[in-house]
């Protein structure tokens, strides 16, 4: 069977709760998909309503009660508060790979009135309340996750959400905060090693950070090229070349009077790592640039330095009070055996390579990475749907 392209659209109440972590784990790692394309959206009025009516088309989200119960959800609930203006947040994931919608409908499954339990994301995070004296009548409804049913209903979707780009991004005026309070935007990334086969770890990634209490208002599917890798982690070369003199003496001096059956004294010593330091600072930065890439400089020729590379990773937008540190706590300190429980890298990582996600230090950070991930290298989330369905 070919590919598929299936979307889900988590919810603003999914959002706004601190759902998303959860259901984007169970998604990945249930379904055993590829997450092939991610995007904030915050849909206009125009948006929910072509896609209130996709949502009623016969199959799409299965039963003819749950698909007008969706559509009306939608309308109410996905465009800007016409009090306000305010702007509501939606994320939609897209997935590929066989019998990819099947899949993730499965995972998703549908709510009922008398069928509660974890089986499935609507079971558990979705909620279908009847009137104890007219079981036809509903009291309230929250799906969750919207999904489609058949491929038909999810190209339709895609296509919708291609057509309306425009709506979405890293967005602004959708979380009101108190008076004199200032919020600021960071940047996470989580890591390829989250990513070498589908498995729930980037959504349990995503549940930490939620302690934070921010709000997620960008998210990106990210195959960095080797150019970026080199740009993105540039600062910490000199770092590399020139500090770490000290690690590598530690490393070569045994070896050296193991060779020569002789003692090194500690000003040789020094002198030695100090010398050696920046060929192996070149290494590790390589070793770097390959980990989030999949290749190293050397590994490539001139004219593939700003091809996509082979390694896949997730680049989310936060915005609140505090958020560069509020983040940086939940991540911990770079080296992972360093790291407080209950801290992403204690949970996480395995080194201070391999340490599971990465978290933008300063507002002169935030600027220069988003710069590199987000503004120089748009997301690719269009070209996926327009590519799958030749908009």
């Amino acid at each position: 069977m070919a590919d598929q392209l299936a979307y889900a659209i988590i919810t603003p109440y999914s959002l706004k709760k601190s759902r998303t972590g959860g259901i984007i784990s169970r998604l990945v790692a249930r379904s055993g998909l590829r997450l092939a394309g991610a995007r904030m959206y915050a849909p206009s009025l125009e948006l929910a309503k072509e896609y209130a009516k996709i949502l009623q088309m016969p199959g799409h989200s299965g039963s003819e009660y749950i698909s007008k119960l969706s559509a009306e959800y939608v309308l109410k609930n996905f465009p800007p508060n016409p009090a306000t203006g305010k702007k509501n947040r939606v994320m939609v994931l897209l997935f590929q790979g066989e019998d990819a919608v099947c899949k993730i409908r499965q995972v998703a499954g549908e709510l009922s009135t008398d069928r509660y339990g974890g089986e499935t994301i609507s079971g558990t995070y979705g909620d279908l309340v009847s009137d104890a004296t007219t079981p036809e009548k509903t009291v309230y409804f929250e799906p969750g996750v919207l999904v489609a049913s058949t491929e038909e209903g999810s190209a339709l979707a895609v296509r919708l959400l291609s057509r309306y780009y425009a709506d979405s991004g890293v967005l602004t005026n959708v979380e009101r905060y108190p008076a004199g309070v200032k919020p600021q935007i960071t940047l996470a990334m989580i890591k390829p090693d989250n990513f070498k086969f589908p498995m729930g770890r980037p959504g349990n990634v995503i549940d930490f950070f939620s302690q934070t209490g921010l709000s997620i208002v960008g998210i990106k599917v990210q195959r960095m090229s080797t150019a970026q890798a080199v740009e993105f982690y540039g600062p910490v070369l000199e770092v590399l070349r020139t500090k770490l003199g000290e690690r590598v003496a530690d490393i070569v001096k045994p070896c050296i009077e193991k060779a020569l059956d002789s003692a090194i004294d500690e000003e040789t010593t020094q002198k030695i790592g100090n010398l050696l330091c920046p060929i192996y600072g070149e290494n590790q930065f390589d070793n770097i640039v390959r980990f989030m890439s999949g290749r190293s400089r050397s590994e490539c020729s001139p004219s593939e330095m700003n091809t996509p590379g082979t390694e896949e990773s997730l680049v989310l937008i936060y915005e609140g009070p505090d958020a560069i540190a509020r983040i940086r706590k939940a991540l911990g300190p770079t080296d992972p055996s360093k790291a407080p429980p209950g801290s992403i890298r204690r949970e996480f990582g395995s080194n201070v390579m391999v340490n599971a996600a990465h978290a933008s230090d300063s507002e002169e950070s935030v600027k220069r990475e988003m710069d590199i991930l987000i503004h120089k290298t748009p997301n690719d989330f269009k070209e996926l749907c327009d590519r799958f369905y030749q908009v």
